[in-house]
């Protein structure tokens, strides 16, 4: 059997240890934290998670399809769940044993067609061999933020941090608060601050985004647009039709960010952007929340914007994104995969025709969960590297010319798990009966959507998915 080295022990690095280990091969997974979890470890310096995070994910899209939460748990989860849920993941399929807690990863090389990597245990530096190698370190990990002038020089006695390292809420505590950015963590951590006692809480953005909740009248936002349906209708429109189609639902559900008191955001939804918070917009009409332009420079604790105006600050987070981060690849490796800090050349996210035998998980940018993106990515992996669906190298390098013209794009979750489900033959499409196929269309697309056919289907697969509509779906008209 051959032996694979899963470099990270996060929702992805566990879910392809999963189903390479359920297709016959002996995954080891090395995990650089004392704990598995990977961002969901909140004490783990690879973790942006703070302590009290909850998800911005529903949980029946934040799991993966063979085990379901706790009816004790939340809609929208705890850090903390979501971490024990992992754990108890690796214990049902038997691979808490292959887990070496840690391990860092210091350097990996080729040598005839042999992956070599050297471990740093605990100070000990250690060489192994493998067959095969997946990184499964995660994309939101090397915190980037922009140059500004002046702001080395920011004398705010809170200082300057990126969104990853927000993890005392309580520093904040009486001070005036500067938010750099306008993505799910920015607008959570100025949502999570104007509600925890801060003295002023500002944000500051490049461009208004269009904001959406996470819950729409008592129901999650996936249900209304991350479905199925959502998702085969937006492959095959125009990007035009897309764009007023998105900004006509968001006006709808939400409504414009200029109604709240935020600027105006663009017309055209593709260059305003979305993103999702369930206050932020609440607390800027309640004036707990100061919307400013970008960010001109810095003098002191005096931050100059755009439009003219300045204030002062204790503090300053930006949640400006992240760069790669594989600072353990030779540098042959980096060429073959085109590896910059915000691009790596890979057939559908996962393999390198060039680069045999090694795997990549979960490095992109995305709108919406990643867990059941994960899973079907796991077993496209896995698949593949079985033999139960192999891929051509002519496909393999098609889709690496996919990857460099879609570079810098974010993918959508419902449309994304989809795409990976027909690489790993699970998509339902055509396979199902009108009833099934009715149900799952106005569904959100969860991990349980592709157990219906295909490789390792689970039998109760259609009856979790009637349960799961029941509890979590669109509620019927009259209950509206």
């Amino acid at each position: 059997m051959e032996s694979v080295a899963i470099i990270g022990g996060g929702p992805s690095g566990i879910v392809a240890a999963r189903y390479l280990k359920s297709q016959g091969f002996v995954p080891v997974i090395y995990e650089s934290h004392s704990e598995v979890g990977g961002q969901w470890a909140c004490m783990n310096p690879n973790s942006g998670v703070w302590p009290q995070m909850r998800t911005n994910t529903a949980r029946m899209v934040t799991r993966f399809s063979d085990l379901d939460h706790g009816d004790d748990i939340s809609l929208f989860p705890k850090n903390t769940d979501i971490q024990q849920y992992l754990k108890e993941y690796l214990d049902v399929f038997d691979l808490a044993g292959v887990v070496h807690i840690n391990t860092r990863l210091t350097s990996l090389f080729r040598v005839n067609g042999t992956w070599h990597l050297e471990l740093n245990h605990d100070g000990e530096v250690e060489q192994k061999t493998f067959d095969k190698v997946v990184i499964a370190t995660g994309a939101y990990n090397n915190p980037d933020i922009p140059n500004i002038e002046g702001l080395a020089e920011f004398s705010g006695d809170c200082g300057v941090i990126h969104a990853f390292h927000y993890d005392n809420p309580e520093r904040y505590r009486g001070k005036k608060v500067l938010v750099a950015g306008g993505n799910i963590s920015s607008l959570e951590i100025a949502s999570d601050l104007a509600m925890l006692g801060t003295e002023s809480v500002t944000t500051t953005m490049r461009r208004q985004r269009y904001v959406m909740p996470k819950l729409i009248t008592g129901t999650p936002t996936e249900c209304f647009a991350f479905t199925r349906r959502a998702a085969l209708w937006q492959e095959q429109a125009s990007a035009e039709e897309w764009a007023a189609e998105t900004r006509e639902f968001i006006l709808k559900y939400s409504g414009n960010p200029a109604w709240y008191g935020a600027p105006e955001p663009d017309e055209d939804v593709r260059v305003a952007g979305t993103t999702g918070s369930q206050h932020f917009l609440h607390l800027i009409a309640e004036n707990r929340i100061t919307c400013k332009p970008w960010i001109a420079k810095v003098e002191g604790r005096v931050v100059h914007f755009t439009d003219g105006s300045q204030a002062e600050f204790d503090g300053i987070i930006f949640g400006t994104g992240y760069k790669l981060n594989l600072p353990f690849l030779s540098m042959e490796l980096r060429q073959q995969l085109e590896l910059s800090s915000k691009h790596i050349t890979l057939a559908n996210h996962t393999f390198h025709p060039d680069v045999p035998n090694l795997a990549f998980m979960g490095l992109w940018g995305q709108i919406g969960p990643y867990l059941p993106v994960l899973e079907q990515q796991a077993r496209y992996l896995a698949y593949s590297w079985s033999g139960l669906n192999p891929q051509d190298e002519e496909s393999l390098r098609y889709a690496c010319k996919d990857s460099v013209s879609s570079k810098g794009k974010d993918l959508y979750q419902h449309v994304q798990t989809i795409k990976f489900a027909r690489l790993n033959g699970s998509d339902p499409e055509g396979k199902v009966s009108e009833q099934v196929a009715t149900l799952i269309n106005d569904h959100p697309v969860t991990a349980l959507t592709f157990k219906l056919v295909g490789p390792d289907a689970m039998p109760d697969a259609y009856e979790q998915l009637q349960q799961e509509s029941m509890r979590f779906g669109l509620k019927p008209t009259s209950l509206r």
